[in-house]
């Protein structure tokens, strides 16, 4: 599978465009491989888009404290950055490679001329934008909630609406899934185990099966 492919063609923000206009942006692409656990994003580093081709890649920042805050999981054909190439200041955010990860990486001074020259792409920017913003708001309503059983039952019951499926994986580690949701490690595990206990679910691991879905809803 060649580069160009992972970086352009498989991306939504480029996917739309055609061939000709795929190879250009390719052109202006560096491809960079990450270690598990070594930082993709900082604040101090340079404004770049940033294009998973393959592995994983935690969004988080810190808190006063200096509590690490997870924001989202970016995985293969996800990005991050965009906002940054619009002039956006990085007081605060924070990108970290989950496992080894291949990242596309395209400097400020290019994407600026990719808008310029390309109105299609700037129309599915906004568009893939607002998406990431409902993402945003479906995050702080989860902590919004008093219990975090609350929080965990309606991330489950999101995950099955996306996928259509009572048998879902969940595309992130137990710790940053704890973080996403507001709580610890240890209070999860509780929670995973109070589910399993009212024979509401069934979990391997990362793998769930949503055995009553019906009765989970009647906890929200």
């Amino acid at each position: 599978m060649s580069q160009e492919h992972l970086c352009v063609a498989s991306v939504p923000l480029f996917a739309h465009l055609d061939i000709e206009e795929q190879r250009n942006i390719n052109q202006l692409v560096t491809h960079q491989v990450f270690e598990k656990g070594k930082q993709i994003m900082t604040p101090d580093g340079d404004p770049q888009l940033v294009v998973i081709a393959h592995g994983s890649m935690k969004m988080y920042q810190l808190s006063a404290s200096g509590r690490e805050q997870l924001l989202r999981v970016v995985g293969p054909g996800g990005y991050e950055g965009e906002n940054l190439l619009l002039d956006a200041r990085n007081e605060n955010l924070f990108g970290e490679a989950l496992e080894k990860t291949e990242a596309c990486l395209l400097a400020y001074e290019d994407f600026q001329q990719l808008l310029l020259t390309s109105p299609p792409l700037s129309l599915k920017l906004l568009k893939m934008n607002a998406g990431k913003m409902m993402q945003i708001e479906r995050q702080t309503q989860f902590l919004t909630m008093e219990k975090v059983e609350e929080r965990l039952v309606t991330y489950l019951l999101n995950i099955c609406k996306a996928t259509e499926s009572t048998q879902v994986d969940i595309p992130m580690k137990m710790k940053e899934l704890a973080s996403f949701l507001g709580t610890t490690p240890e209070t999860l595990s509780r929670k995973w185990k109070w589910l399993e206990h009212e024979e509401l679910i069934q979990r391997k691991g990362n793998k769930i099966n949503v055995l009553d879905k019906e009765a989970l809803e009647g906890y929200l």
